[in-house]
């Protein structure tokens, strides 16, 4: 066992027995302690168990996401527990030394653990508690449809209007449920867009994870102006051990089929022009650029031979990309569009007056719209999930995109 796991595992202990002050303070019955502490042994057990048999050769699978979901479900409010505790531990220790300094022996160095103080870390607890089960039940397909109008004064006069659907981060090896999955399709359906966009990581990691969907997928239309698509991270099929390099090869090779197989047209750092009444924008598709990822991406040759004074729509899946080339490179690239964060599948949106998501600690752009010098970067939050099989506060995304002639309103 690598001391990462065992220092983690060690801190889950430690959470459990916090936890287990706070039950023992509310639940007088034996029995119903003995249950309890069972319980969770079995289920850290299984933790444990499911973490050392994970097999690198294979990479996620149904019960890696159930293992991931239940330890989130069980730890996160533990740790909540845990973390009240620790504060009440701190003022019972901060008390003992008082009253020892001032020769005070009536209640003991240490003070007992107060009942109402064990009462609300489980009334706090039971938020995230709660928030995780309707997250793999219920968020984890509450597609939500988002609109954005984006100006911009150099837009040609016939692509005043033209509407754009992106979607992002499908994920299909996640799905089990065909239903849900056809309601987002019909979703996309229903935008009537002039083109959709899909700006990567159709898999997790083998391609056969979405021959059963492939059908599903073909039925979402084709508009006018067409099905464009890039790769993301997990399409290279970097993150498992392969048992040979050909065997890495033709999966990456099956991955690119997939996107012919659903009828979209991947671009490998090349683009296409898009034409509508004798006038023409540059559609742009980078493979994937990432500070931390697979980097095949390449902006100079995508964009050979188009102009700056072009309008450009760059997709690129990780959004690292724009802020380290795109939003000042000399051929000004007006539109980015870019998936990948998830927005972590957890966080707090209220639409239009509060956004918060871990992910913002590690992607300056990571959900919506962002703007530097009149270029725009819209992130998608994806359509599936990973890792954790649920969403929280942060929903799974269609976007639409209308373009629009002129400078923006104030």
């Amino acid at each position: 066992m690598g001391f990462r796991l065992l220092f983690f595992f060690s801190i889950l202990l430690f959470v459990e027995l916090y936890a287990y002050q706070a039950i023992k303070t509310l639940i007088r019955g034996k029995w119903w302690l003995i249950g309890y502490a069972v319980s969770s042994l079995v289920l850290f057990g299984y933790i444990v168990y499911s973490f050392l048999s994970f097999d690198r050769s294979v990479g996620q699978t149904k019960q890696t996401l159930l293992t991931m979901g239940l330890m989130l479900l069980v730890y996160i409010p533990k740790i909540v527990l845990a973390l009240v505790l620790m504060g009440e531990d701190l003022y019972r220790l901060i008390s003992g030394l008082f009253r020892a300094a001032v020769g005070d022996s009536s209640d003991g160095f240490l003070a007992a653990r107060r009942t109402f103080v064990s009462q609300i870390s489980l009334g706090l607890a039971s938020i995230p508690f709660l928030s995780l089960i309707y997250g793999m039940t219920i968020g984890k397909y509450n597609y939500k449809v988002i609109k954005q109008r984006i100006y911009y004064p150099d837009l040609p006069d016939a692509f005043d209007g033209f509407r754009i659907t992106q979607i992002s981060d499908v994920h299909s090896g996640s799905f089990d449920d065909p239903d849900k999955i056809n309601y987002a399709i019909d979703l996309i359906n229903e935008q009537n867009s002039d083109m959709i966009l899909f700006t990567g990581d159709i898999v997790n990691t083998h391609a056969t994870e979405m021959h059963p969907w492939i059908e599903t997928f073909k039925r979402i239309h084709k508009p006018a102006f067409g099905k464009y698509s890039v790769l993301g991270n997990h399409d290279y099929g970097e993150y498992i051990d392969w048992k040979t390099q050909e065997e890495k090869d033709d999966n990456f090779e099956g991955i690119k089929k997939l996107y012919g197989d659903i009828d979209f047209e991947l671009l490998l750092n090349e683009h296409r022009y898009i034409e509508k009444d004798n006038q023409k924008i540059a559609l742009i598709g980078v493979e994937n650029w990432g500070r931390s990822f697979k980097r095949a991406g390449d902006i100079n040759k995508a964009s050979s031979g188009v102009n700056q004074e072009d309008f450009k729509v760059v997709m690129t899946h990780d959004p690292s990309h724009w802020d380290s080339e795109l939003k000042q490179h000399a051929k000004n690239f007006q539109l980015t569009l870019s998936g990948h964060t998830h927005g972590m599948q957890f966080g707090i949106e209220i639409p239009g007056v509060f956004k918060w998501s871990l992910a913002q600690y590690m992607y300056p752009q990571w959900a919506g719209l962002y703007e530097t010098l009149g270029r725009y970067i819209y992130v998608n939050r994806g359509f599936g999930f990973h890792a954790y099989p649920g969403r929280v506060g942060i929903m799974p995304e269609i976007t639409v995109i209308e373009l629009k002639k002129g400078e923006k309103l104030a």
